[in-house]
């Protein structure tokens, strides 16, 4: 599932270094994968979004937020603060309003 536009952008934002954001949506992307289980929730936006988030710009954590999922994704949920009923309004806050027609945005 693609990663959505609004997570793009923020991946942009947060990975302004030269060739950081393409990796990090890469990364991302292959998730579904790499994970071998769950590919819905991993390729979803809420989960990839939590990763970005907790990154806060650095690779290393990043890193960290990615061996957390595949630990156990509802922790990393948790510590994004997306574990909780308001979780949409979280992500819009965190990420802008949806894009109509976009792809990846699967509801987990």
């Amino acid at each position: 599932m693609p990663i959505s536009g609004r997570l793009e952008e923020r991946i942009r934002r947060d990975f302004p270094e030269r060739g950081s954001a393409p990796e990090i949506s890469r990364i991302l992307d292959a998730l579904p994968d790499t994970a071998g289980y769950d590919a819905a929730v991993f390729g979803s936006e809420r989960l990839q979004a939590a990763i970005v988030l907790l990154a806060q710009g650095s690779i290393r954590q990043f890193r960290e937020a990615i061996q957390l999922a595949l630990t156990d994704w509802r922790d990393l949920l948790v510590a994004a603060e997306l574990a909780q009923a308001d979780w949409p309004d979280r992500l819009s806050a965190e990420l802008g309003p949806e894009h109509p027609g976009r792809t990846g945005q699967v509801t987990i």
